[in-house]
């Protein structure tokens, strides 16, 4: 895997925490997908490392979040309030390359 880190188990961990955070806060059924992702950022004042968590409601709306921390550093407080859910929800029309 050309230009891939390795993460190792401490990444996995803290994947999983996420991802377990997420469904319980927006209280997500076992098998709605959350998936979570560390990403590098080169744009200018962006922070090296981002996480990015996107989830699908029931009806199938895509919601998205960012972290800006690596993921080994996302605390539980730094997943959105259950209220912000609608706020999350990602609309087709709208280019979010840039951010």
């Amino acid at each position: 895997m050309l230009g891939r880190r390795r993460k190792g188990q401490g990444h996995l961990q803290a994947v999983e925490r996420v991802r377990q955070w997420t469904r319980a806060r927006f209280s997500l059924p076992p098998e709605a997908m959350v998936l979570v992702a560390e990403l590098e950022c080169r744009r200018p004042g962006c922070p090296p490392l981002e996480t990015v968590v996107v989830f699908w409601s029931a009806a199938g709306a895509q919601h998205r979040f960012k972290v800006f921390k690596r993921t080994i550093a996302v605390a539980e407080d730094d997943i959105p309030f259950a209220w912000l859910r609608e706020a999350l929800v990602v609309d087709a029309e709208i280019d979010l390359s840039c951010c």
